[in-house]
């Protein structure tokens, strides 16, 4: 069943989300993601700022795992294990997903970052990264009143096969609310006008996940990180949406 959030669990949700936003904006402004630096150290500077603005992560605990974010380098889709021993090095694709709770309402939002200087960085994974934002702009655009679920999957999956990348079919995107995980599963791929019709107060964390070569996905032996079996690189960006009578509105944007 679709939860329709009311307007004091969507006002909650908001700040849960403007919040966090201001999180990874400070990874950016604060050149946090960078050489030398261990996705151990990030993982501890997300917790500081979670604190700081009383929010509550949602993956610490969650079954048995022990940290406040994922961070997934290169290869790694999602998942990733923070980890002193993982340090960053220039080229780099570092993917950043966090979901945590405002007063016990979550926002779920994830980031790519590359290391190092912008301007030397392959154009090709630039591109991997501009069309994974891409899908997930086209996915929030369909995600209005009157339209139905599957309309989200099919638009992703259109701007993603129109560059050639691979989908990846193992994870998909959610409801969420109260939990990080609500009905209903949004994949990023499906054809339009199956499922249910989508109305207003429908909140939706959808997450795109592709990659430069198979969509086929191994888990590492810490039981968390999935990466791609043929090693290529992967991308994964999300945003957390309410529905809206004018359609979509971004809570993890500002």
């Amino acid at each position: 069943m679709i939860v329709i959030k009311n307007k004091q669990a969507i006002n909650k949700m908001k700040q849960a989300g403007k919040l966090l936003s201001e999180i990874f904006d400070l990874l950016n402004k604060n050149k946090i993601i960078s050489a030398g630096v261990s996705t151990g150290e990030i993982n501890d500077f997300i917790a500081k700022e979670l604190l700081n603005r009383s929010l509550v992560s949602q993956s610490l605990g969650y079954r048995g795992y022990r940290h406040v974010s994922c961070i997934s380098i290169n290869d790694e889709i999602v998942h990733g294990v923070p980890s002193n021993s993982k340090v960053l090095k220039d080229g780099d694709l570092v993917k950043v997903d966090v979901c945590a709770a405002y007063r016990n309402y979550c926002a779920d939002m994830a980031r790519c970052f590359f290391v190092g200087d912008n301007k030397k960085i392959n154009i090709a994974h630039k591109k991997l990264v501009s069309v994974a934002k891409e899908s997930l702009d086209a996915g929030i655009k369909v995600a209005k009143p009157g339209n139905r679920l599957s309309d989200i999957s099919a638009a992703i999956e259109s701007k993603i096969n129109e560059n050639n990348y691979g989908i990846v079919k193992d994870f998909a995107g959610h409801g969420i609310g109260k939990s990080m995980h609500e009905d209903p599963e949004i994949p990023n791929y499906g054809e339009a006008g199956k499922g249910p019709i989508l109305r207003a107060g429908m909140t939706f964390a959808i997450e795109p996940m592709i990659t430069m070569g198979s969509d086929k996905v191994l888990i590492d032996n810490d039981g968390w990180t999935a990466r791609t079996k043929d090693n290529s690189l992967a991308a994964h960006v999300e945003d957390t949406i309410v529905i809206t009578e004018q359609g979509a509105k971004i809570l993890t944007r500002y």
